[in-house]
């Protein structure tokens, strides 16, 4: 590889860590093992090169063969990665963020009016988080999972909401708390007019973007108390690592049937993807549950890390 190419890339990495990562100068040296002057002059020419505008707009170039690698693997119309250099697990989470806005903003900078599917989680509320103030208000936001915490309080992480404060798009939430307390009440629920007339609305999207969740002793299904331990054991015990709108998938990416799966009121996806479907995740705990989602032929678009995308691709057989 010619030098002005090797010494663009580390100038790009640099970029990342100071203007997005949060590094300092002395942390940019140490990551990358050069000296605190030459980190100040990465991040210069990084600058001079105009490659800082609000966002770091060039992709690493081993980050890119490793997005063709693994959209050729995967059968992915749509794949960012970001790079990791010994990160903690904040860190990604705001490179994914902004990685996964800019994304989301390719949709929803579209003139024709829209229709957006989106599930809920943290990593997508995070992304949404960065978006810019568009003003789209004919788009419409539609949740596929429900609107209802099990206290009876609204979903904080209800993306489809904080999408339509970003865009002046309608928001429509689906009336039904995530999971119900029994089959019967499920059924309830789903059957209710309002929920058929959200369940229509999503079958008619353009897009969708969904957070992949792992299942196990503190997964997110848990820690915010959809979930008792007691029910996160038995779906490990069935199999179970991740879970998609709060369904539960095995490490090969297939439905994994449980007396808890049978109480989400969550809106199904499609197997291949009947439009393009994007997964939002990354992080050592997400890894499984990536390359689950992945081998399921779930997604048809995946927003995630370098050590996520590696693990997919040394998985793949």
């Amino acid at each position: 590889m010619p030098k002005s190419t090797e010494k663009l890339d580390l100038a790009t990495r640099a970029a990342w860590l100071y203007y997005v990562a949060g590094n300092t100068q002395n942390e940019i040296a140490e990551k990358l093992q050069v000296s605190r002057p030459v980190a100040q002059r990465l991040v210069a020419y990084a600058v001079e090169k105009n490659l800082i505008r609000v966002r770091v707009d060039h992709r690493l170039a081993d980050c890119l063969a490793l997005a063709d690698r693994l959209s050729k693997r995967y059968g992915l119309s749509v794949c960012e990665i970001v790079p990791i250099d010994g990160d903690t697990q904040d860190a990604i989470d705001r490179k994914l963020a902004v990685a996964g806005a800019q994304v989301m903003e390719r949709y929803l900078a579209e003139e024709r009016p829209m229709v957006v599917a989106v599930s809920s989680g943290r990593t997508l509320k995070a992304a949404v988080d960065q978006i810019a103030q568009l003003d789209r208000p004919q788009h419409r936001l539609v949740s596929m999972v429900g609107a209802i915490a099990q206290d009876g309080s609204s979903n904080r992480y209800d993306v489809a909401l904080h999408i339509s404060e970003k865009t002046g798009g309608k928001h429509f939430l689906l009336p039904a708390p995530l999971i119900a307390d029994n089959e019967a009440e499920r059924a309830q629920w789903c059957n209710h007019r309002l929920y058929r007339i959200v369940e229509g609305l999503s079958s008619e999207a353009d897009v969708a973007f969904v957070g992949i969740g792992n299942i196990g002793e503190h997964c997110p299904l848990y820690e915010d108390g959809f979930l008792t331990l007691d029910e996160v054991h038995g779906l490990m015990e069935l199999g179970a690592i991740a879970e998609m709108l709060g369904l539960p998938i095995d490490a090969n990416g297939k439905r994994v049937e449980s007396a808890t799966g049978r109480r989400v009121t969550s809106l199904y996806l499609d197997s291949p993807p009947k439009r393009p479907t994007i997964g939002f995740a990354g992080g050592e705990r997400k890894r499984d549950a990536v390359i689950a989602a992945l081998k399921g032929g779930w997604l048809s678009g995946l927003v995630t890390d370098e050590n996520c995308a590696r693990a997919a691709l040394d998985g793949a057989d």
